[in-house]
């Protein structure tokens, strides 16, 4: 089905593999007459084109990326926004979208949803941007409708940006890089490894692009064959899947933790941009006559069955058919994984949801920027013709992923035929991939296609006493679980009549609707501010010598950014860095708040010298320790901070507010055996705090120590690579942390304590 290569590959004339081993050089030269070298075959691939068409540093190992255009949604800009203001935003350098898909539905805290998007819109008409309304679109689907184009670079202040099924490589990230880009900075990264996903065959009838999208997330997430990497789509295979297919594939690579993805064009991807009436956006793309690829993911797309993610992972994976034949067993899997996710702090069962020998779901989405799509929903509708989703416990919920797929949706007739087995037809809204739409009831269990199924990415709350749980699937499969009325059924086990409509894309919703002032900044145009829109409080550079407080410590595999800072009930509060920063780590540790501000309050006192350090406990008794060992440290000098650990923090979201929180609250570092995704470790870097590693097996520190790292300011400044701490105790206990590769531009961010104070300064 899906097979990993273990050695890296040179893909010939776009269409065979030859494994690089000792014989690989003979057998491209008694194929081709010639045998180039891996470092130029590397430079044939559609990844690298694109890359060095967007370099600005001249060096192809190091990168300084400027994207073509720039998209965030209603979570995300004001923050961006208000970070681009404070480091001297003047206009717009390049198409930039702010959309309202993720806050357009949530009621949390009176007008303050509203009052973002009414910033937006001012700020789009002043700065010279795109302002798309609430209700017309999800990010994804307007730039794939509208920005999206062969050859292109488009950044996202969202993880799941990805468009690389139209030829375009896109990259999720946090806040801060958006804000780079606004300010016409570059995007640093080394050169990416890039890997062949080697597509054959046609996927049997009835299976749908999340259950390739899931297999090979089950294949490559846990042993981060793809991590940081670019996956880059060709093979014979491709030819098999339309164009929507292929964006429901490619909107899930993010769940493998890749940096981005790309696929090679063909007349269906014209055909696309035709009818979006941008003919212009196309042009084929291949890999060239031999390129080298540094692995290869070979998926049998015939042999991939309808698969389902259980609780609570997108590569928690199985075949529906498997989990429907050893459902007692696996169940008792998922409980006992869970307990892990969910620190048995709340009883957790799936077991009693197995009804006369079937397993029961109470609830069914197909959604957003995953599922929403034309073909999804179409397909839907001929599985559910003439059928009822029943009455009852067992809902399905429909969100086309933007208006102009709804328009379609109704002329063709496939929402009527929706709505009348008793499904609920919703706008576009991203809400229930991130638990602002259709929570379910306590313990509960929904079946959706979207794009994750973490711990409360439903909605519920641990810290309430509540639980409930989301298993990914296709949009085929919801539809024939929703044709046996909750019961889980695969999408193959129905027979149904496909009848693929064509796709109409009418622009003059957009036209009617959409607000485009790209190029065309009015200076004068006043930014209207609602009472929860809140600049950023000052932080301060990086002292010569840091103590630092361990007030988390985590030891789950994988720590995701819902953890670090939650989704659904604080989206309103993003755009007040006081007041989101109260939720961090609230699902997780939620003792770490009371903590982190304790520790930053006895700071702000001490350095307003209206208390003197001896009198702060326990700071002051570990300053004195540290002191018995450096005479000659001087409490100006050294900055009193937090950090946790974490072994693996930062999958999922790109959401900034991962690190800006812990930095709101006196963060200055985290702690960690290595990072789940490079754009969490740039956020940390962004808001000023050191992204430390810690290699040993076991902790020299736990919670609550204080760690003393002498010369921390030097270190950075110097370019080391480590770093000697001290754990404060009886004595000082030495240990080693790793600073980890940064670029020049990260360093001096560090220093000045976050990007904003970066820009004020340079």
């Amino acid at each position: 089905m899906i097979q990993l290569w273990k050695t890296g590959a040179y893909l010939l004339n776009g269409t065979d593999l030859v494994e690089d081993t000792p014989e690989a050089s003979d057998i491209l030269q008694s194929r081709l007459g010639s045998a180039p070298s891996r470092e130029e075959a590397a430079k044939q691939t559609i990844a690298y084109g694109i890359l060095k068409e967007h370099n600005t540093s001249g060096n192809m190992k190091k990168l300084q990326i400027k994207f073509d255009s720039l998209a965030s949604h209603d979570i995300t800009f004001v923050g961006i926004l208000q970070t681009a203001r404070a480091s001297g935003l003047e206009k717009f350098p390049v198409p930039y979208v702010l959309t309202n898909c993720h806050n357009s539905l949530c009621a949390v805290g009176g007008t303050i949803n509203e009052d973002d998007h009414v910033f937006g819109l001012s700020c789009a008409k002043k700065y010279g941007g795109i302002y798309v309304p609430p209700h017309q679109a999800v990010i994804h689907q307007f730039a794939r409708e509208r920005m999206a184009g062969c050859g292109r670079m488009i950044l996202g202040s969202d993880s799941h940006t990805r468009y690389g099924a139209l030829g375009t490589m896109a990259c999720g990230e946090g806040g801060p890089e958006i804000v780079k880009q606004l300010l016409s900075k570059t995007y640093d990264i080394n050169m990416p490894e890039v890997v062949a996903v080697y597509l054959t065959g046609k996927p049997q009838k009835g299976v749908g692009p999340q259950d390739i999208a899931l297999a090979i997330i089950g294949a490559v997430f846990e042993n981060g064959y793809v991590k940081n990497k670019v996956m880059e789509f060709v093979g014979p295979g491709v030819e098999n899947l339309s164009v929507d297919y292929r964006i429901g594939v490619d909107v899930m690579t993010t769940e493998t933790t890749c940096l981005s993805s790309i696929w090679k064009t063909d007349e269906k991807v014209q055909e696309f941009f035709e009818i979006h009436g941008r003919p212009e956006a196309y042009k084929k793309m291949d890999p060239g006559t031999v390129a080298y690829y540094d692995g290869v993911v070979c998926v049998a797309l015939d042999q991939i069955k309808p698969m389902i993610a259980m609780p609570f992972h997108p590569s928690n994976v199985y075949t529906i058919e498997e989990l429907n034949a050893n459902l007692e067993d696996i169940l008792a899997d998922v409980e006992k994984k869970a307990r892990v996710s969910l620190g048995g702090k709340t009883p957790f069962r799936l077991r009693d949801k197995i009804h006369d020998g079937r397993l029961y779901v109470e609830q069914g989405v197909i959604a957003g920027c995953a599922g929403g799509s034309f073909e999804n929903l179409c397909d839907a509708a001929d599985i559910l013709e003439g059928k009822s989703i029943g009455c009852g416990e067992f809902s399905l919920s429909i969100y086309p992923a933007s208006q102009p797929i709804l328009m379609e949706l109704l002329r063709n007739g496939a929402i009527t035929r929706l709505a009348a087995t008793g499904a609920t037809i919703r706008t576009a809204f991203c809400g229930p991939c991130f638990g602002a739409g259709d929570v379910p009831a306590n313990k509960g269990l929904s079946i959706r296609h979207s794009t994750r199924n973490f711990p409360n990415r439903e909605g519920s709350k641990i810290t309430n006493g509540q639980i409930a749980s989301v298993a990914l699937m296709d949009a085929r499969s919801i539809a024939a679980t929703a044709a046996n009325k909750g019961y889980l059924t695969s999408a193959t086990d129905i027979d149904t009549i496909f009848t693929k409509p064509h796709y109409f894309f009418d622009s003059s919703i957009y036209a009617n609707r959409v607000f485009d002032g790209t190029g065309k900044p009015d200076p004068e145009a006043e930014i209207k501010f609602g009472p929860n829109i809140v600049d950023w409080p000052e932080m301060t550079a990086l002292t010569e010598d840091l103590m630092l407080r361990v007030v988390s410590e985590i030891h789950d595999p994988v720590t995701t950014t819902d953890e670090l800072i939650p989704s659904g009930e604080t989206s309103s509060y993003r755009s007040n860095p006081l007041k989101l920063a109260e939720f961090t780590l609230s699902r997780k540790d939620p003792s770490y708040v009371g903590r982190a501000k304790e520790v930053y309050a006895q700071e702000k006192v001490r350095r307003t010298n209206t208390c003197p350090m001896r009198e702060l406990k326990p700071l002051g008794d570990a300053f004195r320790k540290v002191k018995e060992y450096y005479p000659e440290l001087k409490a100006r000098a050294t900055e009193i901070g937090t950090t946790i650990y974490a072994v693996k923090p930062g999958d999922g979201s790109a959401r900034e507010q991962a690190a800006s929180c812990q930095r709101v609250l006196g963060g200055v570092a985290n702690i960690a055996k290595e990072y789940a995704t490079k754009r969490y470790r740039s956020n940390l870097i962004n808001w000023g705090m050191i992204p430390f590693l810690y290699e040993g097996e076991t902790l020299p520190f736990h919670n609550l120590d204080f760690i003393f790292i002498p010369g921390i300011r030097s270190a950075i400044q110097e370019k080391a690579s480590s770093v000697k701490a001290y754990v404060v105790r009886e004595t000082l206990e030495a240990f080693e942390l790793k600073i980890g590769e940064l670029t020049d531009d990260e360093r001096q961010i560090i220093l000045d304590g976050c990007l904003i104070n970066f820009y004020k300064n340079h």
